[in-house]
């Protein structure tokens, strides 16, 4: 398909202020699908283009969360592992799986995310007390949600990030990191199966990376210095957008 320079112009600028948003509260994919619709591709391949975007903002976030050590990748390699293989699973299945159910019932567990956040106002600004182990953590989340991402993917972010929190007592600075990480690592499961199966345009999913990998470093760079500041009303404000957008989408508005 032919793609004119304005219209890579305007991808470029919505994935840039996607990849922002993603690396701070997550929801990125809920403004880049939509313009990828919008040009005409065919779903399939809007997905496919969208996890090849959706990987420069996750990656550059990552790198940059890495490199402030606010991550140790040797300590969280089995929760890598688990999560790259749940959202390999999830991408080969998606094609047999009927999603239907999740786009009804995602909504409600997206707000209910925005409602924790909001009436909990002291979780998350210190580390607490681990309650489960690592390798029980990497099974439970890393291999389930990683497995959603591969097959779906909104609202993805969010769900490590409040895992995180909740599970391994991270402080929210700390669970958002480490939330980007494994958002990159499910990212790239799925990247590889779109691009085997050919559902990738190279040439809008380069331009909007670059984009992503710009507003993902800028979005990373404020998680660690504004900290729970930013991220807490971020969190509630993009989860309740998440909200309406969603059920918008399905006709309730």
């Amino acid at each position: 398909m032919e793609i004119s320079i304005e219209l890579l112009a305007l991808l470029f600028s919505v994935a840039t202020f996607a990849g922002f948003i993603d690396a701070i509260a997550g929801g990125g994919g809920l403004l880049t699908i939509p313009a990828l619709l919008a040009t005409g591709m065919p779903p399939a391949i809007a997905l496919g283009t969208n996890k090849l975007q959706a990987c420069g903002g996750s990656f550059s976030a990552s790198l940059y969360f890495v490199r402030k050590k606010a991550v140790n990748l040797r300590e969280i390699l089995l929760l890598i592992a688990l999560t790259f293989l749940g959202a390999a699973i999830g991408s080969i299945l998606v094609q047999r799986i009927d999603v239907q159910s999740l786009k009804v019932f995602l909504p409600f567990l997206v707000l209910a995310i925005g409602l924790y956040f909001l009436f909990a106002p002291s979780i998350g600004d210190d580390d607490k007390k681990q309650r489960i182990s690592y390798p029980l953590f990497a099974v439970l989340v890393g291999a389930t949600i990683g497995f959603y991402d591969g097959v779906f993917g909104p609202a993805a972010g969010s769900f490590y990030t409040l895992s995180f929190v909740l599970l391994l007592g991270f402080n929210l600075t700390k669970a958002v990191a480490h939330a980007k990480v494994l958002n990159f690592t499910s990212n790239l499961a799925s990247l590889i199966f779109f691009i085997l199966g050919g559902a990738v345009i190279w040439q809008v999913g380069i331009v909007m990376m670059i984009g992503q990998f710009i507003g993902g470093t800028l979005g990373a760079r404020m998680v660690v210095t504004k900290g729970k500041r930013l991220i807490r009303p971020m969190l509630v404000t993009i989860s309740f957008l998440m909200v309406a957008k969603m059920l918008y989408d399905q006709g309730f508005f």
